[in-house]
């Protein structure tokens, strides 16, 4: 197996009180002006209240990123925190925009390890937080995010905040889901995301194309990919467009990539870059796959390494210490293309200091 070439350590330096994002990065996207924008499957405390944010960090020297400003998304979409977070699993920038897409998945609560009583019972209760079914677009101009502004490069377009038509069954794409023969059961019985549940962990954008991966399911080895097409609807609103066969509004890809769950994607050109991991919650093999020209295929697919469509580009080194890669993103590192690769519960001895961690950037050929 091709192990994965370290080219850099990345130091990523926030503000204070911001403890929770150190280890709970999820998502990462690039700007053109060169700033990391970050993430996180957890909320973040501002003024004693838990807020669902989105964090960027500016380029201050060669692999070192500060000047941490968290946004509330709250001020660009119609969203309600007191509903729960949005899981932030997949970030990408395209044409003036950032997207965003929620892990759309129920959770089982955790033991609290204090009470055997208590802690058997919340074993056996799963919940979902209406927040958690959020694909969404935000308006991303230097450096800065907006509800509504003016296209710098076109000034007669209007660059407008916008998420998929939301609906009663989560939104557009899991009410389409219900009565699809391979995810529909998954939502009949409510599965929990890290046990094989339905579970949104990747995204990436081509044109008014997305990508969504999932983490799970995994049937029988075989990975998932989802493509939507996205048109403007009312204002702040997208639609489903008509995509796959019969009209329907998804296609669906199969992807062997050993058994894993897709963790994050981006795009490098035409190809798709694609981080896998374990579907459940446990310490596995990390890798990174490339699926080749992704934008050919008219129909549902299923795409193989054996017949040259899907490549594995390289391992992750192992980690039991914690290290799970979940953000990924294209960037220039010393000059050379390379992969940036952010982790959720990173190792300690990423940590620099209360406020500061170590990511990696990876050699890309």
């Amino acid at each position: 197996m091709p192990d994965a070439f370290l080219l850099s350590r990345v130091l990523l330096q926030f503000q204070g009180g911001t403890d929770a994002h150190l280890h709970n990065l999820s998502a990462a996207a690039f700007t053109p002006d060169g700033n990391l924008w970050l993430g996180a499957d957890e909320m973040t405390l501002q003024g004693g209240e838990e807020v669902n944010t989105i964090e960027r960090l500016s380029p201050l020297q060669p692999g070192v990123y500060g000047n941490h400003h968290a946004f509330a998304l709250r001020e660009f979409l119609d969203l309600e925190d007191s509903v729960g977070e949005i899981d932030i699993e997949g970030l990408d920038v395209v044409d003036s925009y950032l997207w965003l897409t929620g892990s759309h998945s129920s959770k089982r609560k955790k033991p609290k390890g204090k009470e055997v009583t208590k802690d058997i019972q919340r074993l056996a209760t799963v919940e979902t937080d209406g927040n958690r079914y959020w694909i969404a677009r935000i308006p991303v101009v230097e450096g800065q995010l907006y509800r509504s502004c003016s296209d710098p490069h076109d000034p007669s377009r209007v660059l407008t905040a916008a998420c998929l038509r939301r609906t009663l069954l989560g939104n557009e794409l899991t009410e389409a889901l219900q009565d699809d023969p391979h995810l529909g059961p998954y939502f009949a019985s409510s599965l929990p995301s890290k046990e094989n549940g339905f579970d949104i962990e990747g995204l990436a954008v081509h044109g008014n194309r997305l990508f969504l991966g999932l983490r799970g399911p995994v049937l029988r080895g075989w990975a998932m990919l989802l493509e939507l097409e996205l048109a403007d609807a009312d204002t702040g609103e997208l639609k489903l467009q008509a995509i796959g066969e019969q009209g329907r509004r998804y296609k669906k890809y199969f992807l062997n990539l050993d058994g894993l769950g897709v963790r994050e994607l981006c795009f490098q050109d035409e190809d798709l870059l694609i981080l896998a991991g374990p579907t459940m919650d446990l310490a596995g093999s990390l890798r990174v796959y490339r699926l080749q020209r992704a934008m050919q295929y008219g129909s549902d697919a299923i795409c193989a390494q054996e017949t040259g469509e899907l490549d594995l580009v390289f391992d992750l080194p192992f980690s039991r210490e914690g290290d799970k890669a979940e953000g990924m993103a294209l960037f220039s590192c010393l000059g050379e293309p390379a992969l940036f690769i952010a982790y959720d519960s990173p190792a300690a001895q990423r940590r620099v200091s209360d406020t500061s961690i170590l990511m990696d950037a990876f050699r890309l050929t």
